[in-house]
């Protein structure tokens, strides 16, 4: 005979006290193992996402995704385990699993911006697009990534500010990952007075350069005259560093060549107007 939860319940109404009795202590033994199953199978399944954990640090994997990959493993070996519970109850299974499909498709219709969000997650995962630690760019903010949820993923902006952002807007948002590659290039520009020495003012930036062990010398640094602009003369200085270099060298240079420029008595100008009165 199968046990079904209606027997049960069924009895309750009846308040077949004795019944209830009986039934309970003749499916004792069903009972007793179906629990087993599931605090077993649950210890198992909680033992898996630790062993996952651990092979995913051995392969090198993104920590930011490890806690998502743990997730899905342990929910999917936890059903299936309380499936075979139910198996055991002589439970009908098809049955259970046609009820949750039914009862799955109505709860997404009402969840499609979370099942939305998932997917998301999902294909940041498979697509592999950053890594926690990277500088992205996506859209108006821009920050570290500190951690990737299966919903949202969190990043830390240079101000120390925690930023969550839902995953179905990073798959729909063009992404700079300022860390993908080993070097990055800085694009400065310093001005100088129309007055002042050009080849002076380039020695004065390469000495700069070469004193800083983060700067790279291949590819050599580039400087060289960018404009004529309307109150200055704008050099151009091209270089290379680490990406993870990046804002220390920027920095840097900042400070330095201001520095240099004041050693050498080179002019930095001020924007300027020149107006002339005529009289008729």
């Amino acid at each position: 005979m199968k046990f079904y939860p209606l027997d049960l319940a069924e009895l309750i109404k009846e308040r077949d006290y004795d019944g209830i009795v009986a039934l309970i202590i003749s499916k004792a033994p069903l009972i007793f193992s179906a629990i087993l199953i599931v605090v077993v199978g649950f210890f198992i399944s909680n033992l898996i996402g630790k062993l996952v954990i651990k092979g995913l640090r051995a392969k090198g994997v993104d920590p930011s995704i490890h806690s998502f990959i743990r997730t899905i493993v342990t929910l999917i070996l936890k059903f299936i385990f309380i499936l075979s519970a139910l198996s055991t109850l002589n439970i009908d299974v098809n049955s259970f699993i046609t009820a949750l499909g039914a009862a799955g498709i109505t709860a997404g219709i009402g969840l499609q911006s979370s099942i939305s969000q998932l997917a998301s997650g999902i294909q940041i995962l498979v697509n592999h697009p950053f890594k926690s630690g990277d500088f992205i760019d996506i859209g108006t903010v821009s920050g570290k990534v500190h951690e990737i949820k299966m919903m949202y993923t969190v990043l830390i902006t240079i101000d120390n500010k925690r930023v969550i952002i839902p995953n179905s807007h990073i798959t729909t948002s063009n992404i700079i990952n300022y860390n993908a590659e080993n070097r990055r290039r800085l694009d400065l520009v310093f001005s100088v007075s129309y007055g002042a020495d050009i080849n002076e003012a380039r020695q004065a930036i390469s000495e700069v350069i070469a004193a800083n062990s983060l700067i790279l010398t291949e590819p050599e640094p580039l400087i060289a005259v960018k404009e004529q602009a309307a109150s200055s003369i704008n050099l151009a200085c091209l270089i290379w560093c680490s990406s993870d270099d990046y804002w220390d060298v920027f920095y840097y240079m900042q400070e330095a060549v201001k520095l240099a420029f004041d050693r050498h008595g080179i002019e930095i100008p001020f924007g300027q107007l020149d107006v002339h009165i005529t009289k008729e």
